[in-house]
């Protein structure tokens, strides 16, 4: 049972004594205060084995502390939690020292996991704070659970050179986030340089990854310098990295392998330093059963891995995302709007297919094209109305579930031999099962998930968990 003393700061009484009854019942030893003076004065004394302190305290802000006792106790682990749960809240969390950043409200079962790691890793070398203080032009936008994932996520791997693997629908915002992976590195100085993959004739990804020589192809005239080349010293984002030919994946894989590379045509060997972040909209796992993508380069690029959640999972962005995207289009010339509430409420209520980039253009949209000052509910009404196209059936062919399953049953012992079927077949079925099964659920209902929850025979919180874990999309019809 641990005995650890943990120091508690934050001025708001309910959370204080919240975290002292969970941390006494946990074994625990807190000690809890409402200022940033008591803390500062316990651990220059020595006291405690970890911090968890709130940002924003009435005589101070965490942020300006951490450094201090970071500097006279290096091996003290601090847990920061703030309610301004913005990507700047997580960059700065990890800049200045602290060793894990919770968004408020937090789960308490999550924060004990962070408080046994906490004591258990080896304290981490202080990290030179590089963040402005006023820099305001943040990529990434949201203050929702998912957002705060991935701030978190960044803020942990911007100063390695891991691979990461950018997982999302079209529009989520991927490369925003390989941006902001690039742009809180050590890499800053040097070039982020994007290559979409779907964008490119297959039979020239070679050349525009790696460069080719003069000759090297018909109509190759001169010497072509590559994206490798390019991002020199900086980030290479490999966008839609599902649509790659394999001969180029096998390049790629050598290259990751062995830190050079020739160019088309070329014997030379050249030397590269790039951190590579890929990204995709597609399933690469199915890829890699169907043959079109290698499963060795698939483990070397999604070294950590990071899930986009679409638009319609984090609905209550949309007010953030909304009025960033009205400030941005009065930069661009456009007059100055404002939303009243009720025209918010109604775009959280529309399910955006087309994801942040559909909203920003919806924004852009309608700031164009009314003139009222104030963007009312009638107005963001007729715009969606205008913008709404039917949802197509869910289940065209396969109308009998009996008949789905022994479908896919059969493919499986066509594609892996009667006598060997896969490894976790149960588990592969019942995951294909659900996903129309669900689907045809949220049809009858028009979308309605208690409807569809009740249809089902299971909880509705259920339901939600299998939405979001299968990544199901449903539009409802407007009428």
């Amino acid at each position: 049972m641990p005995n650890n003393e943990i120091l508690i700061a934050d001025d708001d009484a309910a959370i204080r004594t919240v975290l002292t009854q969970a941390l006494s019942r946990a074994g625990y030893s807190p000690r809890a205060t409402s200022n940033a003076a008591t803390l500062w004065r316990w651990a220059e004394a020595g006291d405690g084995d970890l911090i968890i302190t709130d940002v924003v305290m009435p005589d101070e802000n965490a942020f300006n502390l951490i450094p201090q006792i970071k500097k006279q106790r290096p091996e003290l682990p601090i847990i920061v939690m703030s309610a301004e749960n913005t990507i700047m809240t997580a960059i700065k969390a990890s800049e200045k020292g602290a060793f894990d950043y919770l968004p408020k409200p937090f789960d308490l079962t999550e924060l004990m996991n962070v408080i046994e790691r906490a004591l258990e890793e080896p304290a981490k070398p202080n990290i030179k704070n590089v963040v402005e203080e006023d820099n305001e032009q943040l990529p990434l936008i949201g203050r929702s659970i998912a957002m705060q994932d991935i701030y978190r996520i960044i803020a942990r791997v911007m100063k390695t050179d891991l691979s990461v693997m950018i997982r999302g629908e079209s529009g989520t915002g991927k490369e925003l986030v390989a941006r902001a992976l690039h742009d809180f590195s050590n890499r800053v100085a040097g070039p982020f340089v994007a290559i979409n993959m779907a964008a490119i004739p297959r039979e020239l990804i070679e050349s525009e990854l790696f460069g080719h020589e003069k000759g090297a192809f018909t109509g190759a005239q001169g010497r072509h310098i590559g994206r490798f080349e390019q991002a020199e010293g900086g980030t290479l984002f490999l966008d839609e990295i599902g649509d790659m030919p394999l001969e180029a994946q096998t390049r790629l894989l050598r290259v990751l392998q062995e830190g050079e590379y020739t160019r088309v045509g070329g014997r030379v060997p050249i030397k590269t330093n790039v951190r590579i972040v890929a990204a995709t909209h597609r399933d690469l796992q199915k890829l890699i059963l169907a043959g079109t993508f290698r499963e060795d380069l698939y483990y070397r690029l999604n070294v950590v891995p990071i899930k986009v959640p679409p638009l319609r999972s984090r609905l209550d962005d949309i007010s953030d995302l909304a009025h960033h995207f009205l400030r941005k289009a009065e930069e661009q010339g456009l007059p100055v709007k404002r939303f009243e509430a009720d025209a918010i409420k109604r775009m959280q209520n529309y399910q955006w297919p087309g994801n942040v980039r559909e909203l920003e253009n919806f924004v852009q949209r309608i700031t164009a094209l009314h003139p009222e000052e104030v963007i009312t509910k009638v107005v963001v009404e007729e715009e969606l109305s205008s913008s709404i196209s039917p949802s197509e059936p869910v289940m065209k062919e396969e109308k009998s579930l009996p008949g789905f399953v022994a479908n896919h049953l059969q493919n499986y012992f066509t594609t892996f031999g009667a006598d060997l079927p896969p490894p976790g077949l149960y588990d592969r079925v019942i995951k294909e099962v659900e996903k129309p099964l669900i689907l045809a659920a949220l049809a009858a209902t028009n979308g309605n998930q208690i409807k569809a929850s009740d249809l089902l025979g299971i909880n509705r919180n259920t339901l939600r968990k299998k939405i979001r874990d299968l990544d199901i999309q449903f539009h409802p019809i407007r009428h």
